[in-house]
């Protein structure tokens, strides 16, 4: 028998200590991660379009996103004669709060994870469900039409790309066995998923710009539409906390894009030239690539009508993820190379 003898009040503090010393190592990088994946958008933005972007604060603007922050921090809170004070107030701060809490389950590196729980990917899928309730409370709790509108359109768009994104993750745990985060990554040790999964590769990269309201798929938040979608009646740190949400959401949606396809902390083998950096710095760079398409669609594609984004995700992406479930499980099945975990 073991002896599970109780914890001491010392041992127990200890162990708090490290619990919250392991959070601030991952939220407090995050956070400076955040800002400055609002000044990488600007400044890809700005460059495509052959202008400097922001270069005045700070050296080549560095501190740019920090200005903002402050600007916002220091502006007077208005909340609207009719709205339900505490549904606004909440909405913004469960939406950045979700954006904050998926990360528990991100692995940096080999066993580099906060919570290495063997159902990672349903954690994972599961806040990413929960978002849409922010922006829906949002939207309804302003008592305004526009942010109505704009957080009826985020709901239907989330809720519709919800689905192919989780075929998606479906025919990726076929192909390893196990729901956990890290065997996904070291299944891709000698090829990553982007490459036998490709079309699904597409798909998920595509189905994260929809499901995080990124251009082309800003349909929520059109300015000449809806003005701002669900954040017209927002200010100061309520609207900082919405963006810093899908700014937020966008680096998790790029985590697990390198995850689930192009290996995460797994390095790039070049003549074993590159093998000496460490992985999570292999992990950070693929993160930052996935990012930086993201900006860069951005600024080259055209922003999708409604009808358009719907016939997208419920006539192309939801059969073409479903037919690959079933392709790729009978081609498991009938070459028996179905992963088997013990």
């Amino acid at each position: 028998m073991v002896d599970a003898s109780p914890m001491t009040g010392t041992e127990m503090m200890v162990e708090l200590a490290l619990i919250v010393a392991k959070i601030l190592a991952i939220v407090v990088p995050l956070l400076i991660a955040v800002a400055y994946a609002t000044l990488l958008d600007r400044k890809v933005w700005a460059m495509m379009q052959l202008r400097r972007g922001p270069n005045v604060v700070g050296i080549f603007g560095l501190l740019q996103p920090f200005a903002d922050g402050l600007k916002l921090l220091t502006k007077e809170t208005i909340i609207p004669a009719g709205a339900n004070k505490g549904v606004f107030l909440l909405a913004p701060v469960l939406t950045f709060t979700l954006a904050m809490i998926a990360w528990a389950v991100i692995p940096f590196g080999d066993g580099l994870v906060l919570a290495d729980i063997n159902v990672g990917v349903l954690y994972l899928f599961a806040i990413s469900s929960l978002g849409v309730y922010g922006i829906i409370m949002g939207g309804w709790a302003s008592n305004s039409r526009y942010p109505f509108l704009g957080g009826l359109r985020s709901a239907a768009q989330m809720v519709s790309y919800e689905v192919s994104i989780g075929f998606v993750i479906i025919t990726v745990l076929l192909c390893v066995g196990s729901l956990n985060l890290n065997d996904v990554v070291k299944a891709q040790e000698h090829v990553w998923f982007a490459i036998p999964l490709f079309p699904m590769f597409v798909v998920f990269f595509i189905s994260a710009l929809a499901e995080t309201n990124r251009p082309p798929f800003d349909l929520p938040e059109a300015e000449s539409e809806l003005v701002a979608g669900y954040q017209i009646e927002y200010s100061s740190m309520s609207f900082a906390l919405f963006m810093l949400g899908e700014y937020a959401n966008m680096i998790l949606m790029s985590a697990m894009t390198a995850i689930l396809f192009l290996g995460g902390w797994q390095p790039i083998s070049i003549f074993g030239l590159l093998d000496w950096i460490p992985g999570p710095i292999w992990f950070l760079g693929k993160i930052f690539a996935v990012l930086f398409v993201m900006c860069w669609v951005k600024a080259t594609v055209p922003r999708y009508r409604y009808d358009q984004l719907m016939r997208l995700g419920w006539k192309v992406f939801l059969p073409l993820s479903l037919f690959w479930v079933v392709l790729t499980a009978g081609v498991l099945v009938g070459f028996g190379w179905l992963p088997v975990k013990g």
